[in-house]
């Protein structure tokens, strides 16, 4: 099969190699996919890189998130399965065998059934942005009637939790950096959209929920954003945080969130439990056969221009997700 490796971490173009590979054989309790289309994500570039730490293996395939259709099955695992239109995640977490590439193997819970309708290059992008998002929205029960501020609302996670905390009725404010992502956030759903790069953000925060705080932030920057998160949050509301990039080791106001029975929840969703992981599947599943989600893909690239995708996902420039599709 063609596929897409690195065996040294470093500049994409450097690195990343194309060429092929022995067709890969599901085990037991395995199926195989014929991928059609490999997610690129923030933290898939951020491991080639090395940003995460040294290579883990003398051989990586990246990408965790992809889509296509399941071709071969190991023993144990239902023939009824083959031809079926999948999604999956977690193929290249603590495993050299990730999606950019034709053939994945992996557990067959991994690979989701895709509703009819939903494109292999938007399954793409269920694994970590929508899922990531779908967590952090719901991770503590249903958000009808409450008020959700989500961070960074232009970006790849925050685009679902903008239609996520809507479709599970919920009042929702994005934070934003410029007029192109407000118009990203207010596409999304978002009933009010704030600027942060503009005037007293929180004071904005709190005029657009018509002076009340908030119960739930989705929140992409945890340390940056804490002197605002800190003044908005209400009484029992919930911090669900998945990133904390430009201040790694925020100093925590205590007592102010003490006094407000809050609650901090850090969430990886590559570590999600079952239950977990059962509970989103059955959410995202819900939503895209509702038609409650369009999907951002803001570039699409082929096998050859991984790097150039892996570069672009890296400007930090992209509003939306960057698909590598696999024909």
């Amino acid at each position: 099969m063609r596929a897409v490796w690195y065996e040294e971490t470093g500049p994409a173009d450097a690195v990343l190699q194309l060429g092929e590979v022995a067709d890969p054989q599901p085990g037991p309790g395995e199926v195989r996919v014929r991928l059609r289309a490999s997610g690129v994500n923030p933290s898939d570039v951020k491991s080639r890189a090395g940003v995460r730490g040294p290579i883990a293996f003398p051989r990586v395939i990246p990408h965790s998130d992809g889509a296509g259709e399941i071709d071969q099955v190991g023993e144990g695992v239902p023939a009824a399965r083959i031809g079926s239109r999948v999604w999956v995640w977690n193929a290249a977490w603590r495993r050299p065998f990730g999606t950019c590439a034709e053939f994945v193997c992996l557990p067959e819970a991994q690979a989701v059934p895709l509703p009819q309708g939903t494109s292999f290059e938007a399954g793409a992008c269920l694994g970590i942005p929508a899922s990531t998002a779908c967590h952090a929205v719901f991770a503590d029960g249903d958000v009808t009637g409450q008020t959700v501020l989500v961070t960074g609302g232009a970006g790849a996670v925050g685009h679902y939790a903008i239609q996520l905390a809507r479709w599970g009725g919920a009042r929702v404010i994005a934070t934003v950096s410029g007029p192109e992502k407000a118009a990203a956030a207010e596409a999304a759903g978002a009933h009010a959209v704030v600027n942060y790069r503009e005037g007293d953000v929180a004071a904005a925060i709190l005029a657009a929920n018509q002076g009340r705080p908030v119960d739930r932030v989705v929140e992409v920057e945890f340390g940056g954003n804490l002197a605002v998160t800190s003044a908005v949050l209400g009484e029992g509301g919930v911090i669900a945080a998945y990133g904390s990039m430009a201040e790694a080791e925020p100093k925590l106001p205590f007592y102010p969130l003490m006094f407000r029975h809050a609650s901090l929840r850090m969430l990886l969703v590559y570590l999600l439990s079952a239950r977990e992981r059962a509970a989103t599947v059955a959410r995202l599943t819900a939503a895209l056969e509702a038609g409650a989600l369009r999907h951002a893909i803001a570039a699409t690239f082929d096998l050859a221009e991984s790097a150039r995708a892996h570069e672009t996902v890296e400007s930090g420039k992209l509003i939306g997700n960057a698909v590598i599709t696999i024909p």
